[in-house]
């Protein structure tokens, strides 16, 4: 079974390359696509329980991944995972400090964030 996934990231370029990478690599099923802040948090908020993973990059549209993160802070479901070009050491602190499960540079750390999400998904 395919994990759930919301994916926030705001490169058309990316998601191309990314969606079917995730759906071969990670299992992931992509239920939904976000630009913005605003739209990532209404897809959330409107599936409810039914995703598993979001995957948000930092830097998008309008707003940013930190404003996702805090608005999803009180989340009683769902793995939160921060994927962007811009994982510093402080970043990557102020992600975990918002709720993110996992930081992960999408430009050096791809085996990292699928080898991740399997594991936390790894059917028991």
């Amino acid at each position: 079974m395919s994990i759930k996934t919301v994916l926030v990231e705001d490169s058309k370029t990316i998601r191309d390359a990314l969606i079917p990478t995730m759906a071969e690599l990670g299992d992931m099923e992509v239920m939904a696509v976000a630009e913005t802040a605003t739209d990532a948090v209404a897809a959330l908020e409107s599936l409810g329980t039914l995703w598993q993973l979001a995957v948000v990059d930092l830097f998008l549209k309008q707003g940013s991944g930190l404003d996702v993160l805090r608005a999803c802070r009180r989340r009683r479901s769902g793995c939160m995972v921060v994927l962007s070009n811009y994982a510093t050491p402080q970043m990557r602190e102020e992600c975990r400090a918002l709720g993110a499960d996992g930081v992960f540079d999408k430009s050096t750390q791809l085996d990292a964030f699928f080898d991740f999400c399997l594991h936390r998904f790894a059917k028991h």
